[in-house]
């Protein structure tokens, strides 16, 4: 009603100008009844308001539309009623809804096709990187551990990228189930073996060998495999250990990568997860490209974990996965219904 009326003032004040314009020009020509005068004010104003009232009737669906935020796109496809300015209303809303169909759907083909050339880039890359690695296997020279340190960047930056691009299709592309926490960080610490060895940081793991949790085996592995390679990379030259621990919360289970490091501003740890910010770090660091933090906090948030960070600068950094609640193994679900 509120928008009918702010809609409507002009023809109101429009019509009460006329009326008084009109009896005006009765009285200056002499012609005064008084009786007469109300009689037709009180007609012009009867007839005035009924046609209004009849314009707000024939036109209230726009109006109500139009005086609260659209939730959903298919209020587009709704009908505003039978007058010819509804009819043109539906119309234009069917038009822009099919317009905006058709247009979305070019999009998210466009991007099916950039993501499908991403990963089949990534997997071609992966082929020539792992005959440099054979190649180097039995290699021992310093120039030899140089081109390997090349190819294990080279590798991480691939598998970032491949990650960039699943993300869109998340969906489609993750599987919940128990996962042993201490067989992930095993699997991810084996695969950073060199990494560690050349930064001269090794890994201290106090994760129970029976704690297992629900998520994705895949993208966790790569949550961790992000966090730890932060840590090697802000501790090596200042600290030689990484601590990955697992303990339980309340109703929770706790990840937890801590490194002695460099440690990250106060005023930067806000911003960390942010995609592309590097802060302070990235300026030391000029390898850092601020997306992985941004894919941990992401990912995280997709499969219902939570993340949390403390850093003390010059003290090193603590991140912490919140899981949820520790799985009993199958012993323990036998021991528990006899």
């Amino acid at each position: 009603m509120k928008l009918f009326l702010r809609d409507q003032w002009p023809f109101a004040a429009f019509f009460l100008v006329q009326l008084i314009l009109l009896i005006m020009i009765f009285a200056m020509d002499g012609y005064w009844n008084e009786s007469l005068m109300i009689y037709v004010m009180f007609l012009s104003v009867f007839f005035a308001g009924a046609f209004l009232a009849i314009r707000y009737l024939s036109h209230r669906t726009i109006y109500q539309r139009l005086s609260k935020p659209v939730e959903s796109l298919e209020e587009l496809t709704q009908t505003y009623g039978n007058s010819p300015l509804c009819r043109a209303m539906d119309d234009i809303s069917q038009e822009q809804y099919r317009l905006y169909k058709e247009q979305l759907h070019a999009y998210e083909n466009k991007q099916r096709d950039h993501t499908t050339f991403i990963q089949q880039w990534v997997h071609q890359m992966k082929t020539p990187i792992s005959v440099i690695h054979l190649l180097l296997q039995n290699e021992d020279d310093p120039t030899a551990e140089s081109v390997r340190e090349e190819v294990d960047r080279i590798k991480r930056g691939l598998e970032t990228v491949l990650y960039i691009a699943r993300l869109d299709r998340f969906e489609q592309d993750f599987l919940i189930e128990p996962v042993t926490l201490r067989s992930l960080v095993q699997n991810v610490l084996a695969e950073n073996k060199r990494l560690f060895i050349r930064n001269q940081v090794y890994p201290e793991v106090k994760v129970d060998e029976s704690w297992r949790v629900e998520s994705d085996d895949k993208w966790l592995a790569f949550v961790l495999n992000q966090l730890l390679t932060n840590a090697v990379r802000y501790s090596a030259g200042k600290s030689n250990k990484v601590t990955i621990r697992a303990y339980e919360r309340g109703a929770h289970a706790i990840l937890e990568v801590q490194d002695y490091g460099i440690g990250i501003p106060s005023e930067d740890i806000r911003r960390v997860f942010k995609p592309y910010f590097t802060g302070e770090n990235g300026r030391k660091y000029p390898e850092s490209t601020g997306m992985g933090l941004y894919l941990v906090k992401e990912i995280c948030g997709r499969l219902h974990h939570g993340v949390e960070m403390e850093s003390v600068v010059g003290e090193g950094t603590t991140v912490r996965i919140v899981l949820s609640a520790v799985v009993p193994t199958l012993q323990e679900s036998k021991i528990a219904e006899s």
